[in-house]
């Protein structure tokens, strides 16, 4: 797995010095911070910038590249003991999914699930999340109604986001929940939303079709988190 950037790539070697496998510098670092990047990982090797693009083919690498340990997805019998899970369906865009970690990891969400795809870029993910997807554990489901079965049977209550549902100030939460987030052109299927327990909405000031799935999930979760 490569990441490329320099704060995503400072970031891991703050937090997780070892997942570095090998390391490629395309300019010389400070002595001080090569010295670390040593110390973390054997393998460092300063490359030019022609072979830097073809690594993270094409990519803004900031002079920073590196191989790291993959990381995979969570399995959901792991996370059934959360009190607060994010279900992500049919979003697929991998900087809204990226915002949407990062929001999740601040606002108390134990865990992410994505469901209604059957794959995604973790790579990307990793980098457009700034390294959040390291703290928040990420669920693979594809088949959302599968999905809401298991987690009524573990007695969460299922929470879904749609303009037409209640808004989001007049609900008291409970203490085991699930919220849904759906695609911005698509929003939850009907099929998927009847199933839900309660639907809930984002009181806006001015009338418009909606907002960013990233920025409606992240005031979702802070009314969740914050009350």
């Amino acid at each position: 797995m490569i990441i490329y950037g320099k704060q995503l790539f400072l970031y891991i070697l703050k937090n997780y010095p070892e997942k570095l496998i090998k390391v490629r510098l395309s300019k010389k670092c400070d002595q001080s911070l090569f010295y670390q990047i040593k110390k973390a990982c054997d393998d460092v090797v300063l490359v030019d910038n022609k072979k830097a693009q073809a690594l993270c083919h094409g990519g803004n690498h900031q002079g920073f590249i590196a191989q790291i340990e993959d990381i995979g997805f969570t399995q959901f019998s792991k996370i059934k003991q959360s009190s607060f899970l994010l279900i992500l369906h049919g979003i697929t865009d991998v900087g809204n999914l990226g915002a949407i970690v990062r929001s999740a990891y601040s606002f108390g969400v134990d865990a992410i699930i994505i469901s209604g795809i059957k794959s995604i870029n973790l790579e990307a993910i990793i980098r457009t999340s700034s390294g959040a997807v390291f703290e928040m554990p990420l669920v693979l489901q594809t088949n959302a109604l599968d999905l809401i079965h298991e987690l009524k049977q573990v007695d969460f209550t299922l929470y879904g986001a749609d303009m037409d549902g209640v808004p989001v100030q007049n609900i008291k939460f409970d203490k085991k929940i699930a919220l849904m987030m759906g695609s911005e052109s698509d929003g939850i299927p009907n099929k998927i939303k009847t199933k839900l327990d309660r639907i809930v909405s984002i009181n806006m000031a001015r009338d418009f079709d909606s907002l960013n799935v990233g920025v409606a999930t992240a005031i979702l979760c802070d009314r969740i988190f914050n009350g």
